[in-house]
């Protein structure tokens, strides 16, 4: 089987590193990747927002299976144009892929379902604001004002705050760039992050994850497109996976085949388990970013084969998924002032190393691995619990060198702790 990857971030790194373990994929390419994924898969330069480029390149290479990583080219409709050139496709079409593409679908699809998440409302129009956040902010017996950017924001378009001058400010500045704002009730309780993969009304769930947003430790600072994750979640019951799996996915899959979306691909539930139980608090269209490179650290199943299962609706026939013991923890390092704009073209050493994924790196002229984007490498350790997961994966980050870097310290510490609980 010879695969294409599309994507240029640390999660099509660990997707081709997995890839790469199954006997089944004789060939992997990836467009555009990065300097990482260099070693593991042959580079190609394309548009990954152009549907017909992507089918251009796949027939060049004579791809038998096209996994597409980011959210954009999904939301845009890239998969349609891999499946109508007749080539198997592990992405969600675009009209499935609204339910990241627009939380206002997400939740008009929940409600349907009968999801339980939080009551939301979505406000287009200015003059409207300031009545809407008075329903939804710590007046109305909430923690906080929760303000989400109604389209795609790579996870920073969302302010959950409890100083409402911050909140409204955050909506004007997204109504006056066009944007809808959704303003929804605060879901109290710890988050889960649960990868699964579907096919129409198919489910097969991965482990639990659990990823930290804020920039610093302690969960300070503004939001991010995720500082780290760790798999699985010591604190989780079995059973509340199943309930989710069970209450929550499969009935958005099946109320999507309702609507004539069926959704084939990775559908990420982002939840909060409050004290009433499963909450959805997003969806994703994709594998999460740096969630993916934990959760693929410990996957024993053969990934093409099961991504092709699903591209090929045959998921159903494909068996229970085989894991590794213990835990994996992934730590992001982030450049200078991210998630500002962040500094560029800095020298990184220690790149090269097992379990350092690469994100937003490039190779200049002279060879050396130099940094290209916010976030810049994911790394990732494991162990036989999350205190040796942590120790393996900090050990790791200690070897990297880039200037002005900075990372989390606390990935992972208080579930290490037993300090999370349902």
């Amino acid at each position: 089987m010879r695969v294409l990857v599309i994507g240029s971030g640390a999660r099509e790194h660990a997707l081709l590193l997995a890839l790469a373990r199954d006997p089944q994929v004789s060939a992997l390419a990836v467009a555009p990747g990065n300097a990482g994924t260099a070693t593991v898969a042959e580079q190609h330069d394309v548009d990954i927002t152009d549907g017909a480029a992507v089918v251009a390149l796949a027939r060049r290479l004579e791809s038998d299976l096209v996994v597409i990583g980011p959210e954009v080219p999904l939301v845009l409709g890239v998969a349609d144009a891999v499946r109508a050139a007749g080539i198997a496709c592990f992405g969600p079409s675009r009209d499935a892929a609204r339910i990241e593409g627009s939380k206002a679908f997400a939740k008009d699809v929940m409600t349907a379902a009968g999801v339980r998440t939080a009551t939301s409302e979505v406000v287009d129009n200015p003059a409207h604001l300031d009545a809407a956040l008075n329903r939804f902010g710590p007046p109305a017996g909430q923690r906080a004002w929760v303000v989400k950017d109604d389209g795609l924001a790579a996870g920073k378009g969302v302010v959950v705050t409890a100083d409402r001058d911050a909140a409204r400010s955050h909506a004007a500045e997204l109504l006056e760039e066009g944007h809808p704002v959704l303003l929804e009730s605060f879901l109290d309780g710890p988050e889960v992050s649960l990868f699964c993969v579907v096919d129409g009304e198919t489910v097969v769930p991965l482990l639990p994850a659990q990823d930290f947003k804020r920039v610093g430790d302690g969960d300070a600072g503004p939001n991010t497109g995720g500082m780290g994750a760790y798999t699985p979640l010591p604190w989780l019951p079995a059973e509340t996976v199943t309930a989710i799996v069970e209450g929550v996915v499969k009935p958005v899959a099946a109320e999507m085949v309702r609507r004539g979306c069926g959704f084939t691909g990775l559908l990420y539930a982002g939840l909060a388990i409050t004290s009433a139980g499963p909450a959805v608090v997003e969806f994703n269209c994709r594998f999460g970013d740096p969630e993916t490179q934990a959760v693929l650290a410990l996957l024993e199943s053969p990934l093409g084969q099961l991504l092709n299962a699903a591209a090929t609706g045959t998921l159903a026939d494909f068996g229970a998924l085989r894991w590794h013991p213990g835990s994996a923890v992934a730590v992001v390092i982030a450049a200078e002032n991210y998630p500002g704009r962040p500094r560029l073209g800095d020298a990184i050493t220690g790149a090269g190393a097992d379990g350092v994924l690469h994100a937003g790196t490039a190779r200049r002229d002279d060879g050396a691995i130099v940094s290209a984007g916010g976030r810049v490498l994911a790394v990732v350790g494991t162990g036989a619990d999350l205190a040796a997961a942590r120790t393996d994966a900090y050990r790791r980050v200690a070897g990297i060198k880039l200037a002005g870097s900075h990372h989390r310290s606390d990935i992972a510490l208080a579930a290490e702790r037993g300090q999370i609980s349902v």
